[in-house]
């Protein structure tokens, strides 16, 4: 029976870690693959299907062994995400046949601290039945991407309205949302008490476009911040660059960043203390799946 070498298995790991560090930390897990896909020069046996599940093999052998990465602290798995640790940027400098070998004992000493769970067969590759997990993983990236579909074809004022609504739900009090036009370099004031006598009393920069929110962005809304008790928050569909975060870090007053994954997770936590009329922004709904790999 053929298999995939230990020494290919870690350079699918060790690509993805790349993969990872090339688009700022983190990306959906279809995406991780899509890149792969071009970067890897994968053959006949590796591209073909698993008969029962359909699966492509090399997919599915990859998604089993980043339970290693998780294990190891090199990956953490979020909403159909993949997002790349510190730990893992360094281990991205091993050599591949390395980097499979260190994963392994990780999951190896995680096997041997959940003694519930079934002991892995000593195989080079998963058997078909541990594609289980996959599942979930791929329902959750496709989930994201449909949610981030929805987010990104709102227009600025709908996109505006959502975080707005999301910091209702959060608890705060939305004294101000700005109507068409020039709006002062002040989307949203939100309040912790209705009058907004207690701090913090947050001013809200919201940027709906596919660019990532730059430096000057951070200056323009530091700008608008002269009360003591404010702060800023910059809602981002696009993201950040680097130089952004590094200019929030040095901001003298407290600034807050949101991007789109962020506020879809907090969308999602705080979903059930919406308003009705507020979840039609963005209406959710749930499922359930077996968790077999915790």
């Amino acid at each position: 029976m053929s298999s995939i070498p230990h020494e290919r298995i870690g350079e699918y790991m060790h690509q993805a870690l790349l993969v990872l560090k090339e688009h700022g930390g983190s990306l959906q897990s279809k995406e991780v693959m899509r890149v792969l896909s071009e970067r890897l020069r994968l053959n006949e046996y590796e591209l073909a299907r698993y008969e029962k599940s359909g699966y492509v093999r090399w997919e599915s052998v990859l998604h089993f062994y980043s339970i290693g990465l998780k294990k190891a602290g090199w990956l953490r798995k979020q909403k159909g995400y993949w997002v790349i640790t510190p730990e893992g940027e360094s281990a991205a400098k091993l050599l591949p046949l390395d980097l499979y070998n260190k994963a392994n004992v990780a999951y190896a000493a995680w096997r041997k601290a959940n003694p519930k769970e079934p002991e892995p067969e000593e195989a080079l590759e998963p058997a078909e039945s541990t594609t289980n997990s996959i599942t979930l993983e791929q329902a959750e990236s496709n989930a994201t991407a449909g949610i981030e579909e929805h987010i990104l074809n709102l227009n600025a004022y709908e996109f505006q309205d959502l975080v707005a609504a999301l910091l209702r739900a959060m608890g705060f009090h939305i004294p101000f949302v700005a109507s068409k036009g020039k709006d002062g370099g002040v989307d949203i004031v939100a309040y912790k008490d209705p009058l907004g006598a207690q701090p913090p009393r947050i001013k809200v920069q919201v940027k709906h476009r596919q660019e990532k929110c730059g430096p000057q962005t951070v200056r323009e809304l530091l700008g608008v911040i002269r009360k003591e008790g404010e702060v800023g928050l910059i809602v981002s569909s696009g993201g950040f660059t680097a130089d952004a975060l590094v200019e929030m870090q040095k901001s003298p007053v407290h600034i807050e960043a949101i991007n789109l994954s962020n506020l879809i997770s907090l969308w999602q936590e705080h979903y059930n203390k919406l308003d009705e009329e507020d979840k039609k922004l963005l209406p959710l709904r749930w499922i359930a799946f077996l968790d077999e790999e915790e």
